[in-house]
């Protein structure tokens, strides 16, 4: 049977949405597209524009990045028009969202650096806002989003940036379909399936095109469900679960329906639905006030941001409860942030009661933000009584069920019903998270003092098994001698290098300050370089309640009693050497200091996120109790170090912390007890997802995926029995055959790599081998592609993910190679055809060819061993030697590209300089300003290409991946 090509599917799914109301448009190119956009802009505003008019509106367009257009969208543009009067042009009915113009074209033809033809473009206005990319059935579908990102570099800026006002990517193969916002900065991983309210995916792409590309349907989800991400700037697009629960907030206080809860699970972006269920109950005119309640732990720069952006000054982050009382009695502040601290204290008798009168009978909508927290059931009886036309909406990663309440009242007895569910088996079947690798390590306390007792073994197994076991047990200073330097031993294999950070959760203030004072022990011996980071209450604190599973609550001190001292002393003394480490001045002598420096160390634990990275500012483990293992999110946090007691909701909440989704490289989320949770987290599983689930949450033990190592390395010995006979693959099927088969080994090998017990002795498929196949996969992964247009040949190498990223390796670097030159420089004073330096200059040759990161520099490199290295004299360093060509290659580099696109030095290096400082391309304009010669209108688009790509090839070649050439 012949497979559907993807030509074919294109014209299947221009056919489906014709019958949707899509009207079909042929567009050649930028000419055809302004124009038909001033025409449908006309049709949409109810007027027509002249020449001149339009030339206007087309300037307004053109500026800004796709965050500023996405701004643009949803404004209006006041025109001066040729007669002088005033137009207010809409780009977008965002209010009435079906009263719109819509259109769909296919093979727009855009030519920037490149020529490049988009595949389905469906207008809205004459504004292309959603794009289809395809591929045949059965090709690759993150080759889509690959080609979708070429877009991005080559010729979404040219033809005015008009396809800059994308909001929503769709990419499909047919089978399989995803889509996404519009910001080029995410990871294929963070692309959705869209799914029914029963959270089944509709993966097929008629059946997407008939429910999601509906264009009323498309046009709610930009109007209501593409989130501007203030503080980040990218543009984000609500999940269908998000969507589904949302929309239910939404009727109920449209028809006022009563209260209810949502369980979505930890990770799965709850804090992001409640913000636009937030906003859209502000849409209702008879909702009087919207309150967004947090715990004051998660009211962190991320979330003022989110919210204060959406509306300035709708935080209150004072300690100041009349602050509160007055926004909440303040008729014109529709919208309230605030914690549930403030909150209890506005709603007690007392002090407040009178002021609070003119609102306790109004229309408010209450959402509460990780509603499962404990001291929200003591506050929930008072807030009902004192707001009795109230609505109240929560959100949960782990609710509080029959099964684990404990004497407490239900999420069900506290909100009623429960309006929509995502548990966690659906978040890692749709890869909304990740899956959990946990392990156990025995590391034994030390034995009690000989008794006699002639049942030693039994007598100490009884004892380890007691979940209340005495602190002298667990908290000994040999066994946390013996963890501590089990993490050092093995933190950068479970961190990837530390290209990941982790969360390590203790029992007690005690026991975490033993834990701090053995890493900083150690630190200043000289055993490791960690960066150790702390925070905790030293107010007293209740005992980690096991029993029913709860984190208690760690509220900010407000004071400092007398028995609090020492232990705030020693925060004191932690914080000063926080200080000392990142060049701070932290205090936490008082509650507001406190606070301050929570929210300073909760940026810096995600500071990973957010590139530039700088490792020397980075936390590598944050040492805690309770604290950041609810509600904290950071997507490059991937190891748990567990030394407490965990159960039911804590036990889900804490391992979370650790699977947000991020690229390829993060393949779990890493959690290692040293303490046996294993009959805790299978209940903890089977209570919050089924008793069958355990093998869907938990990636498997070592030894299976040994076991998947080996049937993958034999599939791959089937195609190619060694890395000779991928010469003799001559078909770009077959290559393409070999392509998957050792990819499928990369991905099992990236997992092994992160037990503790990994060892590469135990890999099937010998490590030189595998090194000799990884060169014949990184050379099919850079052939040359042919030239001409049109379909890629079916099952050929166009359509596949090489997934690179799972091949770096940040440690092998330039300054790793120097070090193996000065090593063979040394070995080579024993003759230059000795067996070490015929091996050494081996080894540097096959990383130069092995090594992603290296590819782009080998030339320079191998220039400097053939003509630099044989000129070095007996004394000659060469480091320094290295160090002054490579700075000599790079200034000459640099000033070719300056030379050939005639630009003014000065002006190019701030403009590179504000590159690596901000890690982004610069504005158009920036880069017209440093041409000494202006290039003509037509040809200015592709000289700023030229010129912005120009400058990230040779940063890409002369400075990442470098690394300290001068050091030692």
């Amino acid at each position: 049977m012949t497979v559907q090509s993807e030509a074919q599917l294109e014209a299947a799914l221009v056919t489906r949405l014709e019958g949707k109301g899509w009207v079909p448009v042929k567009l050649a190119g930028e000419a055809d597209l302004w124009a038909n956009l001033r025409a449908q802009l006309g049709v949409h505003n109810d007027t027509s524009f002249t020449v001149s008019e339009f030339a206007r509106i087309r300037n307004h367009l053109e500026k800004g990045n796709p965050f500023e257009k996405a701004q643009t969208l949803r404004d209006r543009f006041h025109l001066t028009r040729d007669d002088g009067s005033s137009f207010y042009v809409q780009f977008f009915n965002a209010e009435h969202w079906c009263r719109n113009q819509y259109q769909v074209a296919t093979q727009i033809a855009v030519t920037g650096s490149r020529a490049n033809r988009y595949d389905v473009t469906l207008l809205v206005n004459g504004l292309p806002l959603c794009q289809v990319e395809l591929k045949r059935r059965g090709g690759d579908l993150k080759q889509a989003f690959n080609q979708i990102n070429r877009y991005h570099q080559d010729s979404y800026r040219a033809a005015g940036g008009i396809f800059q006002f994308v909001q929503i990517f769709v990419i499909s193969n047919g089978v399989d379909t995803r889509y996404y916002a519009n910001n080029r900065h995410q990871s294929y991983e963070q692309t959705f399936a869209w799914a029914g309210i029963d959270n089944k995916p509709i993966n097929r792409l008629d059946a997407f095109a008939d429910i999601f590309l509906e264009k009323c349907q498309l046009s709610k989800m930009i109007a209501k469900y593409v989130v501007l991400h203030q503080s980040d700037k990218v543009m984000m697009v609500l999940r269908s679960y998000q969507y589904y629960a949302a929309e239910a907030i939404l009727d109920r206080v449209a028809h006022h329906k009563g209260n209810g809860y949502v369980w979505h699970t930890t990770g799965s972006g709850k804090t992001l639905t409640s913000f636009k269920a937030a906003q859209n109950l502000m849409a209702l005119p008879k909702v009087e006030k919207v309150v967004f309640v947090v715990d004051r732990a998660d009211l962190d720069d991320q979330t003022v941001r989110e919210f204060n952006a959406f509306k300035e000054d709708s935080v209150d982050q004072t300690d100041n409860t009349r602050v509160l009382v007055d926004r909440l009695t303040d008729p014109t502040v529709r919208l309230v942030i605030t914690t549930i601290q403030k909150l209890n204290k506005a709603t007690s008798p007392g002090r407040y009661a009178g002021p609070m009168e003119a609102i306790k009978d109004g229309r408010v909508v209450f959402i509460f933000d990780e509603c499962h927290r404990s001291q929200f059931g003591e506050t929930h009886r008072r807030i009902v009584d004192f707001f009795p036309r109230a609505q109240m909406f929560g959100f949960t990663g782990t609710p509080i069920l029959a099964d684990n309440a404990i004497g407490r009242r239900t999420t069900k007895d506290l909100f009623g019903d429960q309006l929509h569910t995502y548990v966690i088996t659906d978040a890692i079947r749709d890869r909304n998270v990740l899956r959990f690798s946990v392990e156990y390590m025995g590391v034994e306390p030390p034995k009690p003092e000989e008794t006699g007792d002639k049942d030693e073994d039994r007598r100490r197994k009884k004892l380890a098994d007691r979940l209340h076991a005495s602190s002298a047990f667990f908290d000994h200073p040999d066994r946390i001698d013996a963890v501590t330097d089990w993490i050092i031993a093995n933190h950068d294999t479970k961190t990837r290098g530390r290209q990941f950070g982790a969360i390590m959760a203790v029992s007690s203030v005690d026991a975490l300050i033993r834990y701090y004072e053995a890493f900083e022990a150690k630190r200043q011996a000289g055993r490791h370089d960690l960066k150790i980071a702390t925070i905790f209450t030293y107010a007293a604190n209740p005992e980690s309640a096991e029993a029913d599973g709860m984190l208690p609550e760690e509220d900010f001190p407000d004071s400092v009693a007398p028995q609090d001292t020492p232990k705030r002393d020693k925060l004191v003394e932690f914080v000063a050497l926080y200080n000392q480490t990142y060049g701070t001045n932290e205090s936490v002598t008082d509650g507001k200091g406190f606070y301050t420096y929570y929210r300073a160390l909760a940026k810096r634990v995600k500071a990973r996120d957010r590139k530039p990275f700088d490792p020397e500012q980075g936390v590598d483990i944050l040492l805690v109790v309770n604290m950041f293992l609810t509600g904290f999110d950071a997507r490059t946090v991937n190891t748990l170090y567990v030394d407490k007691n965990l159960r039911w909701h804590g036990l889900i909440q804490a391992f979370s912390r650790t699977n947000r989704i991020l690229s390829a490289e993060k393949s779990q989320g890493n959690i290692v007890c040293f303490r046996d949770l294993k009959d805790n987290t299978d209940e903890a599983i089977a209570l919050f997802a089924d008793k069958n689930a355990r093998e869907v949450i938990l990636i498997g033990s070592y030894e299976e995926h040994l076991t998947r190592h080996a049937e993958a390395v034999k599939a791959l010995l089937e195609i190619t029995p060694d890395a000779d006979a991928v010469d003799d693959l001559t078909d770009e099927e077959q290559q393409a055959a070999f392509v998957k088969a050792f990819r499928d080994v990369i991905r099992v090998n990236n997992v092994l790599a992160s037990f503790a017990e990994f060892r590469p002795e135990d890999l099937t498929l010998p490590a030189q081998e595998f090194e000799d196949f990884k060169s014949k996969y990184l050379d099919l992964s850079q052939r040359p592609k042919p030239p001409g247009e049109g379909d890629p040949s079916p099952g050929g190498l166009d359509e596949i993910d090489f997934e690179l990223e799972l091949l770096r390796r940040d440690d092998i670097n330039v300054a790793y190679i120097l070090a193996l030159l000065t090593s063979l420089r040394a070995a080579e004073k024993g003759g230059k055809n000795s067996r070490k330096s015929r091996e050494m200059r081996r080894r540097i040759f096959e990383l130069l060819l092995s090594e992603v990161q290296l590819r782009d520099k080998r030339e320079l490199i191998e220039a400097f061993i053939d003509r630099q290295m044989p000129m070095l004299g007996p004394e000659d360093d060469v480091r320094a030697a290295f160090a002054a060509f490579w700075s000599e290659e790079r200034a000459k580099a640099f000033a070719k590209l300056i030379a050939d696109e005639k630009l003014d030095p000065t002006g190019f290096q701030r403009l590179t300089q504000e590159m690596v400082l901000t890690g982004k391309p610069p504005a158009h304009d920036a880069v017209v300003a440093i041409m000494t010669v202006k290039p003509g209108i037509l040809a200015r688009k592709a000289a700023i290409a030229r010129v912005i790509g120009g400058i990230e090839a040779l940063m890409a070649t002369f400075d990442d991946g470098v690394g300290e050439l001068d050091g030692e």
